[in-house]
């Protein structure tokens, strides 16, 4: 585990070193497209600018280029045919390089894949010097209990959610206060080990040094949650095409992560098998026609389902919009279910604020938040990501939410493990909600 922390601290000072050249790549590596952003840091702003609040990083830069390209060799978020998406991440970043007029050689990836796995971690220490210190703070990282991972496995985010100094929580910094005692809750993801060496090395073949890895629930979550919603507590639903993932926010924090290995591209495949037609024509029905509530005007609706079988009869068949509705909406179904059951395993009815926030291409479906709704709550919304400078209107959409959230995390990233010299590591497993533990003793 060691080793990756050294990765990943490389990679930290690999994005500084771009961003002090001035030009950085974001990468979006999805099931159904690749999307590359290539961001201009004003050296001036990043001087200026240095607050708190993550959202107040969007002013330190600009999207001076932009790309996507329809992602092949990608399955449930990951690297499943590596020259099919070697091709795809080269297409997409010479694109955004072209638009921007500037060779980019470092690239910040996100991805949905690797199946996630959050855990709640919890330390103590006295604090040495009366005020709280750098090396404070790396002590009681260093004595949070560390769970049992397994060599399949990688460390991707373990960031504090919450310190405690003596009897005050909910600490977002305590550097420099007084006190005695120093307590913190972290939160840790991890992944599939060989889902993240995939995509590194994918990068690495595409001439290409990776300046960082995150996961896309966590991104799509940080641009699409108002400040509010992060602060009091809401899950983001983000429906990608291989797979749906949640993440709960807390005080501004991600506290849990997850993943439902169903989406968009699954509903694509129920209409191409149910009505037997083409995939891609089933995904531009979809697109065109789709949705999940029949009113009495979709029975009179007629949809033409084109073909090139050489069957006349086969290649004019036409259904009505509720029937195909018909056919789309058990799929929804089943993974609202599996979202709703994730969430209830995270814990998320504790939290006082119970927003959830669907975002993503798959919650474009129309009728999908009147469906959720009847799942996972009332309080459903749909988002769409943060409007940063430069962002061509047509990266606007609930598709790039991950996108925009990775590009005002590379402009101020939260704190994480590796940037304190964490020196210890136990081996002791803690339960999956710890770090809700100190939301229900403080609120």
């Amino acid at each position: 585990m060691n080793d990756f922390y050294q990765a990943q601290r490389a990679m930290r000072k690999g994005r500084q070193a771009a961003m002090q050249r001035g030009v950085i790549a974001i990468l979006d590596v999805g099931t159904f497209k690749t999307a590359c952003l290539v961001l201009r840091f004003d050296e001036a702003l990043s001087s200026t600018d240095e607050t708190s609040n993550a959202l107040a990083g969007q002013a330190r830069f600009r999207v001076i280029g932009a790309a996507t390209t329809q992602s092949r060799g990608v399955r449930f978020g990951e690297v499943d045919t590596l020259p099919e998406t070697e091709r795809a991440i080269r297409t997409a970043v010479q694109a955004a390089q072209k638009m921007a007029n500037v060779r980019v050689d470092h690239v910040i990836a996100c991805f949905a894949g690797g199946r996630p796995r959050s855990y709640g971690l919890a330390g103590k220490v006295s604090v040495e010097g009366g005020a709280v210190e750098d090396r404070d703070v790396s002590r009681v990282l260093s004595a949070c209990e560390t769970p049992p991972i397994g060599d399949d496995r990688m460390v991707l985010h373990a960031q504090p959610v919450n310190f405690a100094l003596d009897h005050r929580s909910g600490l977002s910094d305590p550097r420099g206060q007084i006190g005695n005692t120093l307590h913190v809750d972290m939160h840790m993801l991890t992944v599939d080990a060989h889902t993240v060496n995939n995509l590194i090395h994918c990068i690495h073949r595409c001439d290409l040094e990776v300046a960082g890895l995150a996961s896309a629930s966590y991104m799509a979550g940080t641009s699409s949650l108002v400040e509010d919603e992060q602060e009091l507590g809401a899950a983001c639903i983000d429906m990608g095409a291989g797979s749906t993932s949640v993440s709960i926010f807390m005080r501004k924090h991600m506290i849990y992560s997850d993943t439902v290995r169903m989406g968009g591209e699954h509903i694509s495949s129920d209409i191409s098998r149910g009505l037997q037609i083409p995939c891609q024509t089933a995904e531009r029905i979809k697109t065109r026609f789709g949705g999940l509530v029949a009113t009495g005007m979709d029975d009179r609706d007629i949809i033409e389902l084109e073909g090139n079988t050489g069957d006349w009869e086969h290649d004019r068949r036409t259904i009505t919009r509720a029937e195909l509705i018909g056919v789309m909406r058990p799929r929804v179904e089943e993974i609202l279910e599996e979202v709703r059951a994730v969430l209830d395993d995270a814990g998320f009815r504790h939290l006082p604020g119970q927003r959830i926030v669907l975002t993503g291409g798959g919650s474009q479906i129309p009728g999908l938040d009147g469906l959720a709704a009847k799942y996972l709550g009332n309080q459903i919304r749909l988002g769409r990501p943060l409007r940063i400078q430069g962002l061509p209107q047509a990266a606007t959409g609930p598709a790039f939410s991950a996108c925009v959230g990775l590009s005002v995390t590379a402009a101020h990233p939260q704190d994480e493990w590796w940037d304190f010299d964490v020196i210890a590591e136990r081996a002791h497993t803690r339960s999956l909600r710890v770090a809700l533990r100190w939301f229900k003793e403080n609120w």
